[in-house]
């Protein structure tokens, strides 16, 4: 069985030290087990456990409820609608921020457009005559 230290835990989830020391702090990372002097010792499946724990950060999900969630899977096979129906919301908070951010990106898009034409005519003009600038 492979192992990782705490320092291969963190470059193979491009994570700080710090980091997962304080997610075991909060209790995210009670399936990690130490060893005899107290040093954690990380397993694939630790890892892969604390994939799901950063993809639910990134989706802005709070720790406490991250918490929870690891909490369920401990509780096991009784807590499977509970989890499915949390991923059912993250998936859907994931789905309205990439439409937040594909409507930002078309006004992006259309700024480099406004842009790139001034600087090739090497004047806003081009544009305030109709009045592009904040459309």
């Amino acid at each position: 069985m492979i192992t990782y230290s705490i320092s291969e835990a963190a470059k193979e989830l491009n994570l700080t030290i710090y980091t997962l020391r304080y997610y075991d702090k909060e209790g995210l990372m009670p399936f990690v087990e130490r060893n005899a002097r107290g040093i954690r010792i990380f397993k694939e499946s630790d890892i892969e456990a604390l994939k799901i724990i950063q993809c639910l950060k990134a989706t802005g999900m709070p720790i406490k409820d991250i918490k929870g969630f690891i909490a369920w899977c401990s509780e096991g096979d009784s807590t499977l609608q509970q989890r499915y129906d949390l991923f059912l919301e993250r998936k859907a908070t994931v789905e309205a921020q990439m439409d937040e951010l594909r409507k930002t990106m078309e006004i992006i898009n259309h700024k480099c457009t406004y842009y790139m034409s001034a600087l090739d005519a090497g004047t806003e003009e081009i544009h305030k005559k109709r009045k592009l600038e904040f459309n």
